[in-house]
């Protein structure tokens, strides 16, 4: 909804707008976000720069604090998603492809939820944890083969690529490799290195529609193959008389592809970073490796926060944070500042494995957009650093680069020696 008749609105002078924003050490935006939150946690901005379309509206309302950030996301019936839950314009076809149950309300949310969910029986949870391990113990043996490279090629990048699409039945290792590619491009479009002399919206597009493609031919093999996976109780599943259409399965393939991919594998680089950078916590972790990382993987979450930011549009007249907010306006969350939110952590500038409570928003700040594969993430943390901290206590890691952009926070490259 495009709002035109909101009264103009001075901008916060701590801009989040400019894509030079964005390319900032997340040190440096925190410096910005800390203002923000301790001052005005709800500020009004221009509209993002690097959009793929023109905007459509004349700004942004963004939300640093863990208690708004907590109330937006509890309240879905104001606070909506099936307009968009990024800070750009996005082409409704492209939104309503990508996104999933991400971009969906009630009561299609809900029934998309209830679907997916039961294809995640308690035998292919199990049989998802094996593998798990099982890659995790296999990607160190080729680390320690390998006495230098880059970390996130190496060890990163691998294991949530294997496990998304083991656990769906892709076998082939072309198709993985494909799909895992333009994964990339779904949050990578406009990074120069990616688009390869393409235009941002054909990066997108292509991967957005090779990806569908993907999800919907193993739909259909599965149909007429049946296996012990995912994908196959995906076709099978039936919920108060309804099963999943084979549209709905493609775009939850690239929903998979896309936040399976890319949040884990930012988080297993950032959290190995993290563990250098605080050996106490490392030599913490060691000491008592069952005992503590579930604590610690809370921690890991918070510290990291994969994904930066979300939106959501108002759906009517409201208030929030003392603001007059009006039906159709955009409402951003900012994760990484909530998850440094003084008034929610104790020192949240420490790197604290023991953190209880926990409350961080690394996971969607409750309400019914909470992160469904949380546990997956979860698990795959938990094999990998088992196998990482104990058979490879030399590891050294060095500077990592970074991709630009407001959504994911996105190691591209991080080099490693042993």
């Amino acid at each position: 909804m495009t709002v035109t008749d909101a009264p103009l609105r001075a901008y916060d002078p701590v801009s989040v707008s400019p894509v030079s924003f964005w390319a900032k050490t997340a040190e440096e935006r925190e410096e910005s976000f800390k203002i923000l939150r301790a001052e005005r946690p709800l500020s009004w901005h221009p509209p993002l720069e690097g959009g793929l379309m023109p905007p459509e509206n004349d700004g942004v309302w963004v939300a640093t604090s863990h208690e708004l950030i907590t109330e937006i996301s509890k309240h879905p019936e104001i606070f909506c998603s099936g307009e968009g839950f990024q800070f750009e314009e996005v082409p409704e076809d492209i939104l309503t492809a990508a996104g999933s149950f991400l971009g969906m309300d009630a009561p299609q949310h809900g029934r998309m939820r209830k679907l997916v969910s039961a294809a995640f029986t308690p035998k292919q949870v199990a049989k998802i944890h094996a593998q798990i391990k099982d890659q995790s113990a296999r990607i160190v043996d080729g680390l320690l083969a390998q006495k230098e490279g880059d970390f996130v090629a190496q060890v990163s990048k691998k294991l949530p690529m294997w496990t998304i699409y083991e656990m769906v039945g892709l076998e082939d290792d072309a198709r993985r490799e494909e799909a895992a590619h333009h994964a990339d491009g779904m949050v990578s479009w406009a990074d120069e290195e990616v688009a390869a002399g393409r235009e941002p919206g054909e990066v997108l597009t292509d991967s957005l529609v090779s990806l569908l493609m993907l999800g919907m031919d193993l739909a259909a093999e599965r149909r007429a193959h049946p296996k012990a996976d995912l994908w196959t109780n995906l076709v099978e599943v039936e919920v108060d008389g309804a099963k999943l259409t084979d549209e709905e399965i493609g775009s939850f393939f690239v929903l998979l592809s896309v936040a399976g991919n890319d949040t884990t594998r930012n988080s297993i680089s950032l959290t190995m970073r993290a563990l250098q950078q605080f050996p106490d916590q490392k030599q913490l972790l060691l000491d008592d490796y069952d005992g503590r990382i579930v604590t610690a993987i809370e921690e890991f979450v918070r510290w990291v926060s994969p994904v930066m930011t979300f939106r959501r549009t108002a759906t009517q007249d409201t208030v929030l944070g003392g603001h007059d907010i009006k039906a159709g306006e955009w409402v951003a969350m900012v994760y990484s500042s909530g998850n440094r939110d003084e008034r929610a952590f104790d020192r949240p500038e420490l790197f604290d494995i023991t953190r209880n409570p926990n409350p961080h928003v690394g996971f969607g700040g409750g309400g019914p957009h909470y992160c469904m594969g949380n546990f997956v993430a979860k698990m795959q943390l938990r094999e990998l650093f088992d196998q990482l901290l104990h058979r490879a206590p030399t590891l050294q890691l060095g500077e990592p680069s970074y991709l630009t952009g407001n959504f994911v926070r996105a190691v591209k490259s991080m080099p490693y020696s042993l």
